[in-house]
């Protein structure tokens, strides 16, 4: 088969967008040994269809699998439910691993730590995520009896973790990714919640703080908060808990990190408190679960649940129904990574059931998102998804029997009747499912409305969301210059030749505050066995105040979790919104360098090392600049040198160094670094700090941006604590 097949060859009949066909070739379909594409679209879905389906011999010899595998492939083809990505890639095949999330235990042990690693490599080597709290690592210099030495504390340990997530990940179709948790009591909490403010460190990991209501209760007391050492159970010391949560506050305004878990609200949900307390995730934080433990997710497009302004119940129940018993399939279709991690799977066969595309339905039902209608439609939609989805595991429980820690759990004697597994939703980031789908991603509100996408050889093509341009078409206010525009920014809400009710119904994520992501957030869990996987945008000039607000509310509200995201905090490469610029006739010779000069040079640290600057000025002003990195040659020491050369050029020409500050301010690159209190995002970047010092004027702020993909180029979106292309399907957590 051809590298470059059609897209009527990958998609077959089925109702695939552009991006969906690029993701799905180079992700999930098979290939062969030069790396063609060796099925379709629809060939996937049966070969998923029919491994899944397969599962009811083991119940009912004489059950119709045929039948079963048809309702299957339906509901995947009609692009109303898709399973978790390993399931997709991995279903029928020889890896056979289709799990997504794992969690692995951590002792205060050499030996328990080693083996951590070792199953945590087979994991990523299969497909899955990994969480770990780090909590019962004793705590750093802490005695070490066996040794007579002194311990290196939890996050010398995550180190390790890391270097293995890095070495596995390379050449493999989803990258490891883990999740790091430490108890708010833990003694090195400090060190652990400013472990990530160097960006270069713990790539492969998010990290999240385990908050408890008693440092809550302390925070609103400004009392003391004791630290605990794990392995004596004893107080280390005391400390103000308001203090602790100010840095925690601003790690988070700085960087997105870390991320918040109040483990009490887990547990208080725990539907198995006898087997103990839930105390780590999976690197999405939306999946708490027990030690060797895994669970397979699934999510239902709610943008196809639209009809006539309505919700179409009738069909939803039915795809609630056929999910989960695709998911219990799933259980036993599974080959696992590790022999534990079967065993402790199959005894809860927790599954979680969720959703994507909740914008579509509420552009397609006419309600914003930032609305009471829309928290009203997300509690309505998601309390229904998860009666439907308990009566079906009920009656799978009928056939087929509880799971194995039933007598005990908390549907036990509870009226709930027979239940075939431990939970059944879960709101999962939907990545590169959503797209697949052609569906907003998860419960998240609209990244933008048109973008940019980059494809071959440099091409931009100008993508708008689907249903808006419908919109545009009927009510007659679509042109191709307008959706240009509209990419410039993502946002419709300043085009004033837009009708007023379409700019109030299509918000953005960062024209929702974030009180309002909270509070949808809040509706989605209040229904939810597991957790919701959300991020909370804030624009770029939010305060660390701000954050401290969402944090207080995301407690009272009852979440379980919250994942933050500032505005141009933490991206990786930029591409700038912004008008097209003007095209001028006018060409401008700069004038000769002057034969002498003078000048200064400073040395700023970027996160590819050390750069000097230097910025020489004549009679007429600043003429020059050279940039030289501590280490000489390769590309990047000579695109510095270019990069001085060109401002040196405009310099010359007349161009003020305000208008070149303004230009080369805020450009990102994979390796940003903090220096004196300040982020250096780049070479670039560092430059324009440098000039803005000497020439003495301020340095703009940055415009609203977007982070690029690796990849490919076009955007990404932080969902869930996690990047996301729209375009390509990279994931960094995936």
């Amino acid at each position: 088969m051809d590298l470059h097949m059609e897209h009527q060859e990958i998609a077959g009949d089925l109702p695939l967008s552009a991006n969906a066909v690029v993701v799905l070739t180079k992700r999930y379909l098979k290939k062969d040994d030069r790396g063609r594409p060796t099925e379709g679209a629809p060939d996937m879905f049966r070969r998923v269809a029919d491994t899944i389906a397969a599962i009811d011999r083991i119940y009912d010899p004489e059950a119709d699998v045929a039948a079963t595998a048809r309702k299957f492939y339906l509901m995947m083809a009609d692009l109303a439910f898709l399973p978790n990505s390993p399931t997709l890639m991995n279903a029928g095949r020889e890896l056979g691993q289709l799990s997504a999330c794992f969690v692995l235990p951590v002792e205060d042990s050499i030996d328990s730590i080693f083996d951590a690693i070792k199953h945590t490599a087979l994991i990523h080597k299969s497909g899955g995520g990994t969480g770990f709290s780090f909590s019962r690592i004793r705590p750093e210099s802490d005695p070490v009896m066996s040794t007579r030495g002194v311990a290196s504390g939890p996050i010398s340990f995550m180190n390790i973790f890391d270097v293995a997530t890095e070495t596995i990940k390379q050449g493999g179709t989803r990258r490891g990714a883990n999740m790091g948790l430490l108890r708010i009591d833990h003694p090195d909490i400090e060190k652990f919640v400013t472990c990530k403010n160097d960006t270069k460190k713990l790539t492969n990991f998010n990290i999240s703080v385990g908050i408890t209501d008693a440092f809550m209760e302390a925070v609103a007391k400004d009392a003391d908060f004791p630290l605990i050492n794990p392995r004596t159970g004893r107080e280390v010391k005391k400390i103000r808990a308001a203090a602790l949560f100010d840095l925690i506050v601003k790690s988070a305004w700085a960087t997105g990190e870390p991320g918040i878990i109040f483990l009490d609200a887990l547990n208080r949900d725990n539907t198995l408190p006898h087997l103990g307390d839930l105390e780590a995730t999976n690197p999405c934080g939306e999946q708490p679960l027990f030690p060797y433990e895994s669970c397979n997710l699934g999510s239902l497009n709610l943008a196809l649940m639209a009809h006539d302004g309505s919700i179409n119940y009738h069909r939803l129940k039915d795809l609630v129904h056929t999910a989960v018993h695709f998911l219990d399939n799933v259980i036993d279709a599974n080959r696992f990574p590790i022999p534990i991690i079967e065993e402790r799977t199959k005894e809860n066969r927790k599954v979680g059931l969720g959703v994507m595309g909740f914008a579509d339905l509420l552009f397609r039902l006419g309600i914003r998102y930032n609305s009471e209608e829309a928290v009203a439609v997300a509690e309505e939609v998601m309390a229904f998804i998860r009666r439907e989805a308990r009566a079906a595991s009920s009656h799978l429980a009928d056939r087929r029997g509880n799971f194995s820690y039933y007598p005990g759990s908390r549907y036990d004697g509870n009226g709930q009747g027979r239940m075939r597994n431990a939970t059944v939703t879960t709101i999962a980031p939907t990545g590169t499912i959503s797209i697949i789908a052609g569906a907003s991603s998860g419960i998240e509100p609209l990244f933008a409305v048109s973008f940019v996408r980059r494809v071959l050889e440099g091409t931009e093509l100008i993508e708008a969301h689907p249903y808006f341009e419908e919109l545009a078409r009927r009510r007659g206010f679509y042109s191709a210059e307008l959706m240009r525009a509209i990419a410039q920014t993502g946002s419709i809400r300043d085009f004033q030749e837009i009708p007023k009710d379409i700019r109030r119904l299509f918000v953005t994520a960062h024209e929702v505050t974030p009180q309002w992501h909270i509070r949808i957030q809040a509706a989605f869990q209040k229904h939810t066995d597991n957790a919701v996987s959300k991020t909370v945008n804030f624009p770029h000039q939010a305060a660390p105040e701000d954050v401290r607000q969402v944090y207080q509310m995301a407690h009272e509200m009852g979440l379980k979790g919250v994942t933050i995201y500032r505005d141009g905090s933490r991206d990786e490469q930029v591409l700038s919104f912004g008008k097209d610029k003007p095209r001028t006739l006018e060409y401008i010779t700069p004038r000769p360098r002057p034969t002498r000069t003078t000048g200064a040079t400073e040395l700023i640290t970027t996160g590819c090392g050390k750069l000097y600057v230097t910025v020489n000025s004549d009679d007429l002003g600043f003429c020059e600049v050279f940039a030289q990195m501590g280490k000489t040659g390769g590309c990047a020491s000579s695109q510095i040198e270019s990069t001085g050369r060109l401002i040196s050029l405009a310099l010359r020409a007349g161009v003020k160094i305000e208008a070149i500050i303004k230009q080369i301010t805020a450009i990102r690159c994979p390796s940003p670094i903090w220096q004196n209190g300040k982020q250096v995002l780049s070479c670039p970047d560092a430059i324009s700090q440098v000039l803005a010092r000497l020439a003495q004027v301020d340095a703009p702020a940055p415009t609203t941006a977007m982070a690029a993909c690796p990849d490919c180029g076009s955007a990404v979106e932080h969902e869930g604590g996690c990047l996301v292309c729209r375009a390509c399907g990279f994931s960094k957590c995936s």
